[in-house]
């Protein structure tokens, strides 16, 4: 199903909406003739910007099928108050006309009791469809797809499959009118032709002599995620799905995986961000379902960083001997955590896109950890340059910050730039190995990878980079901090 757009502005629906009311209310019969030009979107549109008592009046104005076209691309929370208050029966008149996964997808929004009235109003064969599709997980190919496609037995000939695909697009709607999908007597799934192969194929010839028999199927228990990726390793434009024995039982359409990819994108995003998806709209989420959804993963996070406070009270007494070493905490922390975001976010879309599994993590390792040191080295040779630029500013006569370091300035401030740059090279290279590890951790228990978010690397980093500083500068400036 075409996602419901979330409120938003709408200049043809403030044009429209005025004179359609009026229309409504003097000439309701003329409402089909002067909207036929609309797309359903633009159609929705208006629809949303109606009065609430005027919205159910309108679609009744229109042919059935329009009602139904329109009804898809409304505002979720606008269609589920609509059809809770029609009747029963009103409400399976236009439900009945949609193609069953969107129907089925609809039913879902509904409060269960309604639900099950309007499933009970619907045709026999509408409701067996739509009972059969919801069975499904509806994140699977089984509640994605249609049961709305086009198959014909394979020893047909090409002039009798034409004839075949003409009747049923004259009967009704079918979804998936694009492809043509053979099958054997027992409803297997033997081939496949788009309908222009079909036009273009030799008058005479049999489907099997002319279809394609290496066949991209998903099971309908496989996740929404596969479905997705296949579509798009393959560009199909629909992908059959088989039971065990092979039977065609339904069709995923693109429509429906863009869909998915939406979804998907959407709530990647919203992890890596460091929080709990939301699955509705952002501005018709509920005030305490979106606070809801923050609060848990800042509360989790604030927690770690915690233990950031600890380290530097660790290290109290040498940073009472060096104050100037606090100017160079933020620097430190924030190149660890940015290269463990950067790392998480590489593996994390690596791994949506299927560039990478779990029995590659010792590959990402290996690119990673080099990556790290590479990539702490130059940022250290940046900082190294910048003390020295330092030192060179205060010898000429600056006084950085009113800091009296002792007689061996020179000395110390090369020691100071040394461990920088030691340090530097150990955080970000930590940083870059935990990010691209701990996807690969998640994924290894069950969990979402996409949950391994920037702040969560951040944070983990932020404990163990002024460890590794604090270390190096006890190290290296040794007596310097006596």
């Amino acid at each position: 199903m075409t996602p419901a757009s979330p409120n938003r502005d709408r200049p043809l629906a403030a044009l429209l909406v005025p004179d359609l009311l009026e229309l409504l209310e003097e000439a309701p019969e003329a409402i089909a003739s002067q909207t036929e030009e609309l797309h359903p979107a633009d159609l929705a549109d208006i629809c949303e910007a109606f009065p609430e008592a005027q919205l159910a009046p309108f679609l009744a104005a229109l042919p059935r099928d329009r009602a139904a076209d329109v009804l898809e691309y409304l505002d979720e929370e606008v269609r589920v108050t609509l059809l809770e208050e029609l009747t029963a029966r009103e409400a399976a008149s236009l439900v009945g006309a949609m193609t069953p996964d969107d129907r089925a997808d609809i039913l879902e929004e509904l409060d269960e009791d309604v639900a099950d009235e309007v499933l009970a109003e619907l045709t026999p064969e509408a409701r067996r469809e739509t009972e059969q599709l919801l069975e499904y997980d509806p994140y699977s190919a089984g509640g994605l797809m249609t049961t709305e496609f086009v198959s014909v037995a394979e020893s047909t000939t090409v002039e009798a499959a034409l004839a075949s695909v003409r009747a049923m697009a004259r009967a009704g709607r079918k979804e998936a009118m694009n492809t043509v999908y053979t099958v054997d007597d027992g409803g297997r799934l033997r081939g496949v032709l788009s309908l222009r192969e079909l036009l273009a194929a030799p008058e005479g010839a049999r489907l099997s002599d002319v279809a394609w028999t290496d066949i991209v199927t998903v099971l309908p228990t496989a996740a929404q995620e596969e479905v997705a990726q296949l579509t798009s390793n393959y560009d199909l434009v629909s992908i059959p799905v088989v039971d065990d024995s092979r039977r065609l039982i339904g069709v995923v359409t693109v429509d429906d995986v863009i869909d998915v990819i939406q979804e998907e994108q959407t709530e990647d995003v919203q992890k890596l961000g460091g929080m709990e998806a939301i699955e509705e709209p952002y501005l018709t989420a509920g005030f305490f379902t979106v606070l809801g959804k923050r609060a848990g993963w800042l509360s989790i996070l604030f927690v770690g960083e915690m233990f950031t406070a600890s380290a530097i009270q660790r290290f109290e007494g040498e940073l009472a001997k060096a104050i100037v070493l606090t100017l160079f905490i933020p620097l430190i922390i924030a190149s660890g955590g940015n290269s463990g975001s950067q790392a998480t976010s590489l593996i994390i879309r690596a791994m949506a896109l299927g560039e990478v599994t779990l029995r590659d993590w010792w590959r990402v390792a290996s690119r990673e950890i080099p990556s790290g040191l590479t990539l702490g080295a130059l940022l250290g040779a940046i900082g190294f340059v910048r003390i020295v630029a330092w030192q060179w500013m205060h010898d000429a006569g600056w006084r950085i910050g009113g800091l009296a370091l002792g007689t061996d300035y020179g000395t110390y401030h090369v020691r100071l730039a040394l461990t920088i740059w030691i340090a530097l090279i150990g955080v970000v290279t930590f940083g870059s190995t935990v990010g691209s590890m701990l996807p690969f951790l998640l994924r290894r228990f069950g969990f979402d990878p996409a949950s391994a978010s920037a702040p969560l690397v951040a944070t983990l980093v932020d404990v163990t980079g002024l460890v590794i500083y604090f270390s190096a500068a006890a190290l290296i400036l040794g007596g310097a901090l006596l």
